[in-house]
């Protein structure tokens, strides 16, 4: 299930009129990674002050009970409902353009699922299901925002993770997912593993000393040979196989391919460092010179791991950003391709002199709707009442 402080995303809070006066008008668009659906959040500057996200715990009380068809909700300043609305007009869910599997030549050798063959077992967290399919469990990867960067990030994962060469310490993946009306694009499933992440295991697990050496040579090999730096190295991207005892590594949606992506501070050397020695200062340098506190149980004594870590970190210092860039087999695919259907020019208000304004590009659903296109839609019951209904 997913985790409840985990659940709700804010877009921010829109003022109509000055946000210092309490009895200004306040709208705020909430995400709901449960129900896959956006509600919008109607009160006064009074409860919803700038950034600080009130919204996102007023709707987590009334979410599970709201009607697939309302749009917004209404509260009074102590944040109690006092309206609900269905109104169409009151959706800002962005448009998504997913795109035909046809014009992904890059994806074209993929083997792919239809996304009503997938039954859902659990939701594991945003965007991401336990799905079942063929007799067989697989995690569910997928995004339903119609934001730019989350768009280009799933295009990413996708490319790279088909193409990456089979690893014992990479997770695997599946299929393509695609929506079963027009056969678009919709996301991709990779092989589930049971039992949690790193993050999630039990303190008293040992950890082992060879899942380290495997990290290190794991690593060594995506930025070494085939210029891939995943800039999200911690615990909870990392499971253990119970199968292989292997450590493995998933989620590669913040992954840099050479300088496309490359963010500063993220380097996965620092992320080996600091999913080992979680410390406040991200400097490796500090951390390899204090001493070393025990969070969990290692099946070495400390100065072994302690020497291995400080040994491999020493191996990568030496033109560290110049051996990355020249990887011998470095991954390529195509930028994320237009989608057709934002060429399809729509409306977007008048000028002064009553001219219609005509725009390109990105749109809200509901103009999507009006101009005829297709709009693949993600909205789904409460977990808790699946749950309920399963119980009873």
């Amino acid at each position: 299930m997913i985790d409840p402080d985990e659940r709700f995303f804010s877009e921010g809070q829109g003022y109509f009129g000055p946000r210092e006066n309490p009895a200004t008008e306040t709208h705020c668009n909430v995400w709901d990674w449960d129900q896959l659906r956006l509600i919008k959040v109607k009160g006064t500057a009074k409860l919803f002050p700038p950034e600080e996200d009130v919204e996102t715990s007023v709707l987590a009380k009334f979410a599970d009970y709201l009607s697939p068809e309302v749009r917004a909700i209404t509260v009074d300043d102590d944040g109690l409902l006092t309206g609900v609305s269905t109104d169409p007009e009151e959706d800002d869910t962005f448009f998504i353009g997913y795109l035909p599997f046809t014009l992904c030549q890059s994806l074209a050798d993929c083997s792919t699922v239809y996304f009503p063959e997938l039954q859902e077992l659990d939701r594991l967290g945003p965007g991401v299901d336990l799905s079942f399919y063929d007799g067989h469990k697989v995690a569910f990867k997928f995004n339903p925002l119609g934001i730019p960067r989350r768009l280009q990030m799933s295009w990413k994962e996708m490319n790279l993770l088909s193409k990456l060469p089979p690893h014992p310490n990479i997770i695997s993946f599946d299929r393509i997912v695609l929506e079963d009306v027009q056969s678009r694009v919709i996301g991709f499933t990779t092989k589930y593993i049971p039992g949690g992440t790193l993050a999630d295991a039990d303190p008293k697990r040992p950890f082992r000393f060879k899942w380290l050496q495997q990290l290190t040579q794991l690593v060594d090999f995506l930025n070494l040979e085939l210029g891939i730096m995943h800039q999200d190295i911690a615990p909870r991207n990392l499971l253990v196989d119970p199968e292989t005892d292997h450590i493995i590594i998933f989620d590669f949606d913040w992954a840099a391919n050479g300088k496309e992506g490359l963010m500063s501070g993220r380097d996965d050397v620092s992320g080996v460092v600091f999913t080992f020695i979680p410390h406040w200062d991200r400097n490796i340098d500090m951390v390899q010179s204090i001493e070393w506190a025990c969070h969990r149980e290692l099946d070495s004594d400390v100065p072994k791991f302690r020497k291995f870590l400080n040994e491999w970190v020493a191996t990568r210092t030496d033109r560290a950003l110049e051996r990355y860039l020249n990887a011998p087999k470095r991954i390529t695919w195509p930028d994320l391709p237009d989608p057709p259907e934002y060429d399809v020019p729509f409306e977007l208000g008048r000028t002064a002199e009553g001219e219609t304004i005509w725009q390109t590009g990105e749109r809200s659903r509901r103009i999507a709707l009006e101009k005829g296109q297709y709009c693949f839609r993600w909205e789904r019951k409460p977990q808790s009442r699946l749950l309920e209904k399963a119980q009873n």
